[in-house]
């Protein structure tokens, strides 16, 4: 970036030059002096203002468009100095250049609502609306009072974005009626799969609800001299979503592996269009992510598609992309999340084997990708921790596993 402003400034410079060799105007060089310190001070600003959007993440479109905009007013600046341009075609130039300044960035802005209109990022769902003692709460509720209620030393609870629903059922059920803020330092949060097994494996929870661990959890327990006691509650499906207007509409276990090994590089080699297949992957360690390495089993994963995301004053670094629903991508959930909390028309999930996900093909075994998720405690000295886990497998727990979405676990037993 600040190559190509030296590059600018070398241009001006050099310009500058030429315009003062061949003028016979004594008082030129004045003229180029002026020009050339409102030239540094623009480039200056301009700089200074790139800087700006960088740190704050804006990599793709501002930081390009400040150069652009840059080198109009420099180019009108310097018609200023040096009177080239008629004033009908100055006049014409202007509006001009704020009409493409304009249509740009309205532009630019719309692309982007496109793009968060058809996410699958799990920022976009507002847990709030499951919080449990909350007028007007989508969480699941028994019919009856549950036979158990908490008392004394509430368990703390964190999980997965897709499991919040679930154990702010069970929370409503069982534990005292009062506030807890799914976002702040409740007993009761959602921090996401990654950050709720560091706060189990570190004592600060006392039991987290997610998909299995992934192997650099486990280390880090072993590590950590920390054992994960896994209790499942519920079975859940992996599912894969595609643009809505892609032709495709199932997917063997096998071409999955293959495209996500980098094997199957094109819509059209699985009855697709000739369009290359972009394949998103999650982050290490969500839940997500450890489904899809558990899914691929011995098969080796392809290198993710890749943001250039900028961190403070650390420069640019590559974070694995998040799925955008472009229409040659395909992208991955679990289907609770991605069908329920997730409403959304512009993706299809895919047959898988030739099976839909559903309740149904869960629970018969149908469909392929279909495992436990889980409430995890690692040696919690709560006295309540005990009773609760052996609720929540209780004939009254597992209603509530159904009616939130999932599949009970004791259907699969």
């Amino acid at each position: 970036m600040l190559g190509i402003y030296f590059g600018i400034a070398f241009i001006i410079v050099l310009l500058l030059v030429i315009i003062a060799a061949f003028s016979k105007n004594k008082n030129i060089w004045f003229k180029v002096l002026g020009f050339f310190v409102a030239c540094l001070l623009i480039i200056f600003v301009a700089f200074f203002a790139i800087v700006i959007t960088l740190l704050m993440g804006e990599v793709k479109f501002y930081p390009q468009f400040i150069i652009g905009v840059t080198i109009g007013i420099l180019f009108f600046l310097c018609n200023g100095f040096f009177r080239f341009l008629k004033p009908r075609m100055l006049k014409i130039s202007v509006i001009s250049f704020i009409a493409l300044c304009v249509i740009a960035v309205i532009g630019n802005q719309g692309y982007e609502a496109y793009v968060k209109s058809v996410t699958m990022d799990n920022q976009e769902v507002d847990l709030t609306e499951y919080e449990p003692f909350v007028a007007g709460s989508k969480v699941a509720t028994l019919d009856e009072p549950a036979s158990f209620k908490m008392e004394g030393e509430l368990p703390r609870l964190d999980g997965a974005t897709a499991l919040y629903p679930l154990y702010a059922a069970f929370v409503q059920a069982t534990y005292p009626e009062k506030n807890y803020d799914v976002y702040n330092n409740s007993e009761v949060m959602s921090r996401k799969t990654p950050n709720a097994y560091n706060n189990l494996i570190n004592g600060d929870v006392d039991i987290i609800f997610v998909a299995g661990p992934s192997s650099r959890q486990i280390n880090k327990a072993e590590q950590q001299g920390v054992e994960l006691n896994m209790t499942p509650i519920g079975r859940e499906a992996f599912v894969f979503f595609v643009h809505a207007k892609n032709p495709v509409e199932g997917l063997t276990t096998q071409e999955l592996k293959d495209i996500y090994a980098g094997k199957i590089t094109n819509w059209s080699d699985v009855g697709g269009k000739n369009e290359s297949i972009r394949a998103f992957q999650r982050p290490d360690d969500s839940g997500s992510q450890t489904a899809l390495e558990n899914f691929m089993e011995n098969t080796p994963l392809m290198e993710p598609p890749t943001d250039d995301v900028v961190t403070g004053m650390g420069g640019i670094i590559s974070e694995t992309a998040d799925y955008r629903n472009y229409k040659n991508a395909i992208g991955y959930s679990f289907r609770f999340f991605s069908m329920d909390m997730v409403q959304n028309n512009a993706i299809r999930h895919l047959e898988i084997d030739g099976v839909f996900p559903n309740k149904d093909t869960i629970r018969n075994g149908e469909y392929p990708i279909a495992s436990e998720f889980y409430a995890i405690t690692a040696g919690s000295e709560n006295p309540n921790v005990d009773a609760f886990l052996e609720w929540i497998l209780s004939e009254e727990g597992q209603e509530l596993v159904e009616k939130t979405g999932y599949v009970p676990v004791s259907e699969s037993e």
